[in-house]
């Protein structure tokens, strides 16, 4: 059993900042891709940016500048730090992950989702 668990959410004001985690537990054999997504209401759920296992980033054009992220291969974690936040980047950010576990193909995982608010 693999889960996704987020943390870091939470109401800031215009211009400041948040830094989200992702911790992955469970029969782990590799991690590939991790990476976060964020859905707004009454909209779809978007990428805002993804790391390969060798670092390697890309970004949604959105938040090209502001937001950087980043991975802990040791501790299977991935984080966004998000400096710069405006009322558009308010939405349910959730954390994705491919998982390799022992005997099962790769599969994409979800965390939960943690809120972010940036009151306008």
């Amino acid at each position: 059993q693999v889960q996704l668990v987020e943390s870091g959410g939470g109401l800031v004001q215009p211009g400041g900042s948040l830094r989200l985690s992702c911790a992955a537990s469970g029969s782990i054999v590799s991690i590939d891709n991790m990476g976060w997504y964020r859905q707004a209401p009454g909209k779809q759920r978007e990428l805002v940016a993804d790391i390969t296992n060798g670092g390697s980033t890309n970004y949604a054009d959105s938040v090209k500048g502001r937001f950087t992220i980043s991975r802990d291969n040791a501790k299977n974690t991935v984080y966004l730090q998000m400096n710069g936040l405006k009322p558009e980047d308010t939405a349910v950010y959730y954390c994705n992950a491919r998982i390799k576990q022992r005997l099962h193909p790769s599969y994409y995982y979800w965390g939960q989702g943690t809120q972010v608010t940036v009151p306008s």
